[in-house]
C-alpha cells in the first residue's frame, strides 16, 4: 500500500482559454475536450488539463460511427489513479453526450 502521494511535485500548466464554438455544429474533439477538461485530478488541485495528463490533441470523435476516444497520460509512469482517472472520464462522458456514442477511453 502507498502512503501519501504518487507525485507530490506535478508540473502544472497554464490553462488556454476556451475557443469559441458554435452549438449547432457536429460533435468533433473541441467538444469533448471541453467537457473533460476541468476533471479534477484524484492527487491534486488541479485538472487533467493543468496537469497534462490530457489535452485537445488527445481526444478523437469519429460521428459518423459513433466513436468518442480519449488517450490520457499521468504524470508518472506507474500512477496508482490511473483507473480512477480512466473512470472518472468515462462517468462525465456517459452523461454528457448520447448513448449511440461508443466510448474508447
Amino acid at each position: 500500500m502507498t502512503v501519501g502521494m504518487i507525485n507530490a511535485n506535478p508540473v502544472v500548466h497554464e490553462r488556454p482559454e476556451r475557443a469559441a464554438h458554435p452549438a449547432h455544429a457536429a460533435l468533433d474533439a473541441l467538444d469533448v475536450f471541453d467537457t473533460v477538461r476541468d476533471i479534477k485530478d484524484p492527487e491534486h488541485p488541479y485538472s487533467l488539463e493543468q496537469l497534462s495528463v490530457l489535452s485537445q490533441e488527445s481526444v478523437s470523435v469519429d460521428d459518423k460511427l459513433g466513436h468518442i476516444q480519449i488517450t490520457f497520460t499521468p504524470t508518472v509512469q506507474h500512477c496508482t489513479m490511473a483507473t480512477v482517472i480512466g473512470l472518472c472520464l468515462r462517468l462525465k462522458l456517459m452523461q454528457n453526450f448520447p448513448p449511440h456514442f461508443k466510448r474508447l477511453t
